[in-house]
């Protein structure tokens, strides 16, 4: 059964506000007099990409009987927050650990590579969104949803490749240590709808 404890969701919900606050400095471009604007509409976006990627370690860990539960990593949100400010943001507000006496390779690839599978499916479906929008974009509530969409399509493609850096704690590491071939292409999967989506989009 899947459980939450009353730390794992205050965990959950200030990295999610902090990495939120993130992504609005960071597409603010400086121009910081538009956050109230900005910040609800990337709260929808990094809130889906955030919060379904850590559940999808969650669910998947315990599917395999595993305890999970996520915390967050307070010198990782300040780092989100400062790097936010130079142009560029390093994502690591926590991370869903996992309690066991011994996992093998396989089932820790499996589990972390979920994640970011999670994110690259959700960057799918806000661009599939944005394509059926028609003529609904030119109404008010039409340009914000667009917007909502471009972000959500961009954010989560970018949570999906940057997770999968072969960098130790992050998802790739383990994905590497699994399989090279898997992790090879779903990193490619990844960096490359970040290249192409950062252009069209």
């Amino acid at each position: 059964m899947f459980r939450f404890t009353i730390n794992e969701i205050r965990d959950l919900i200030i990295s999610f506000i902090v990495i939120a606050l993130g992504f609005t400095i960071l597409y603010s471009n400086g121009d910081y007099s538009h956050i109230s604007i900005i910040f609800p509409v990337v709260l929808i976006g990094v809130g889906l990409g955030f919060v379904f990627h850590e559940l999808g370690h969650k669910f998947l860990a315990m599917h395999y009987g595993y305890y999970a539960e996520y915390q967050l990593w307070p010198t990782g949100l300040l780092i989100a927050l400062v790097s936010s400010f130079f142009g560029f943001i390093f994502a690591a507000p926590g991370a869903v650990v996992i309690y066991s006496q011994g996992m093998e390779k396989k089932t820790n690839g499996i589990i972390s590579i979920a994640g970011p599978v999670v994110n690259i499916i959700l960057g799918l479906i806000f661009f599939l969104i944005l394509g059926s929008l028609g003529d609904f974009i030119y109404t008010d509530m039409g340009a914000i949803v667009y917007l909502i969409c471009v972000l959500g399509t961009r954010i989560n493609f970018f949570l999906a490749a940057f997770n999968l850096l072969p960098i130790p704690p992050l998802d790739g590491s383990k994905v590497l240590s699994w399989s090279v071939p898997i992790w090879l292409i779903t990193f490619a999967i990844a960096a490359l709808l970040v290249l192409f989506f950062g252009g069209i989009l």
